[in-house]
């Protein structure tokens, strides 16, 4: 508990599923949150059930002179950042060969350019404090195959990836690097449709059941935030939970054969559901 008491953590994402838990689960733990979503509602409202200890912005991850500005905020109030959650995506489901240009375009700009903003306002900081911990959220999907979230499972691997060699490279200046990878967790992306703007998605699978079928029923948010805090507590390179979706994770390691057997009779079941 004492790790958390007194520190300035800005999550993105901040106001619903995973990072709104992790602003709770913080906050409870005594550390100073700020709150960034594209929804400022949203945002305002989990401020405004966490209390004095939580602030809300609105912030569009894409817009790296936004996050660059919001960092700048924090910095002149609290005078440091102990800890950045790269948290905000979206998912992209559905056959790869119908899936349009503008949807790839999509989840690329927010879950991998909007990670990336955050680490270039953050990053230089940290390293001038010679202190600090930033967390990727990625995804089990970005340890292995997802098959029906072809754009998902490329960004998040793009993410682990990103996440393990900055590891590395950052210890030298006393940051640290941690990436989440959880199973479906029980946050709104389940069940949102694909981005209303985007047009030509002519079929998206039912993403809850499907994921129920790969790796079980969803986990519930403020638990994976527990965990998640344990493991970054413990300055973990990679984090997953819940168990289950660690024993997938390892089968996947050590059967590939067995995983890509199931997942193939998973997507199949999906496809039926389309006619």
């Amino acid at each position: 508990m004492k790790k958390w008491e007194n520190t300035t953590t800005l999550i993105t994402g901040g106001g619903s599923g995973i990072g709104r838990a992790l602003a709770i689960a913080i906050a409870g733990r005594g550390g100073q949150v700020t709150i960034a979503d594209i929804d400022l509602a949203a945002a305002q409202a989990a401020a405004s059930e966490i209390g004095s200890q939580a602030s809300a912005v609105k912030l569009d991850v894409r817009d790296a002179k936004a996050f660059q500005k919001c960092m700048d905020a924090i910095i002149q109030q609290h005078g440091r950042l102990d800890y950045l959650f790269n948290n905000a995506g979206i998912g992209i489901a559905g056959e790869a060969y119908e899936i349009p240009a503008e949807a790839w375009d999509r989840i690329i700009d927010i879950n991998i350019r909007g990670t990336l903003n955050g680490i270039a306002a953050a990053y230089p900081q940290m390293v001038k404090q010679r202190a600090g911990h930033i967390v990727n959220t990625a995804s089990l999907a970005g340890l292995g195959p997802a098959p029906l979230l072809a754009p998902y499972s490329m960004t998040k691997h793009a993410i682990v990836g990103l996440s393990h060699s900055l590891r590395i490279e950052a210890a030298a200046y006393g940051v640290r690097v941690s990436v989440l990878c959880p199973a479906s967790v029980e946050t709104p992306m389940l069940d949102a449709p694909p981005p209303a703007d985007i047009k030509g998605m002519p079929w998206t699978p039912d993403v809850r059941r499907f994921l129920t079928k790969l790796a079980g029923p969803p986990y519930p948010a403020d638990k994976f935030a527990a965990e998640a805090l344990r493991g970054v507590e413990k300055n973990a390179a990679t984090i997953v939970a819940p168990a289950r979706a660690r024993m997938v994770w390892y089968l996947g390691r050590l059967a590939p054969g067995l995983v890509e057997a199931a997942s193939q009779s998973a997507v199949a079941s999906e496809r039926a559901s389309r006619a």
